[in-house]
């Protein structure tokens, strides 16, 4: 029973940084054509074992994110794009990233979120990094207003699968899980900010549609939208019982995202964007959510 605990905690721990580390290298903390630290500083930083990280770096590797040669470490090749025709002077001229867009929204007193999206694994994210600023003080918004639609039908889903075919349940089991741990992790962030009183008003709300999402959406603050395909790929997945599965998926992260802004022109291609999309959840939220559904009238 021991050595099965230590497994599972093995295995948890695995997930764990993978997830971290895709999270990285999607909002260019580490850098195009630089290096990730070595082996060894990753292991003391997440106080796992070498193995464990060098379980992590292969799955990184194999979704296309990383290189790695002999002697010369694993060399970053691929971040989280975001193609925006509207440049800021509050933003610098490098590539934009997720990361930087979400904390000037949330930089504004009222922050505002609708998300469409398959798990919520790199929201969650940045929400928590988001957290952490308003505990070091750098920024104090009033209120978070947090809405969330994700599938229902997992079971139903055209991915992942195994690629020869076969109805592997453990690939639809992982795609669950992870789903499940990133809404609870944000339910928990933003309850404690709430309850701490960092922040006055929180809302937090998910929901869940029927339908197999092959893009993914954010509206933020009701004036800019950020909008990326789900991409079909061919890549082994790791089951957290350190077993490899050859699978028919979908990468969210290090997809290109485009970036729409309402700029004050009513006919504008980013205004008339950014008002479809809204209109578009807001219609998904209130008429295809099983939630929705459960209270109509009947």
């Amino acid at each position: 029973m021991a050595a099965e605990r230590h497994d599972e905690t093995d295995g948890r721990r695995f997930l764990q940084i993978t997830e971290e580390l895709r999270a990285r290298l999607a909002d260019g903390f580490y850098p195009v054509d630089g290096y990730l630290p070595t082996q060894s500083m990753l292991a003391k930083e997440f106080q796992v074992s070498r193995d464990t990280v060098q379980r992590a770096l292969r799955v990184l590797r194999s979704e296309g994110w990383i290189e790695s040669r002999q002697g010369k470490g694993s060399r970053v090749v691929r971040n989280q794009r975001v193609h925006s025709p509207t440049p800021r002077a509050s933003r610098s001229r490098r590539q934009l990233t997720l990361g930087p867009l979400i904390a000037e929204a949330f930089e504004q007193p009222e922050v505002t979120m609708d998300i469409y999206t398959l798990t919520s694994e790199s929201l969650d994210t940045h929400i928590h990094l988001q957290a952490e600023r308003i505990r070091a003080g750098i920024i104090a918004p009033r209120r978070i207003a947090l809405r969330l639609i994700l599938p229902s039908a997992i079971d139903a889903l055209p991915y992942p699968r195994a690629v020869d075919g076969t109805d592997d349940a453990r690939l639809r089991a992982r795609l669950r899980g992870i789903a499940e741990t990133h809404v609870a992790s944000l339910g928990k962030v933003l309850g404690e900010l709430r309850r701490e009183g960092l922040v006055p008003e929180v809302e937090y709300a998910f929901r869940h549609a029927p339908i197999a999402p092959m893009f993914k959406l954010y509206v933020i603050n009701r004036s800019e939208v950020l909008h990326g395909l789900y991409i079909p790929i061919v890549r082994p997945v790791m089951l957290d019982t350190d077993e490899e599965v050859a699978a028919v998926d979908v990468l969210g992260l290090g997809a290109t995202l485009t970036h729409h802004v309402r700029d004050g022109r009513k006919d504008s291609p980013g205004t008339t964007f950014v008002d479809s999309m809204t209109t578009w959840f807001e219609a998904t939220w209130h008429l295809l959510t099983d939630e929705a559904a459960k209270s109509a009238p009947q």
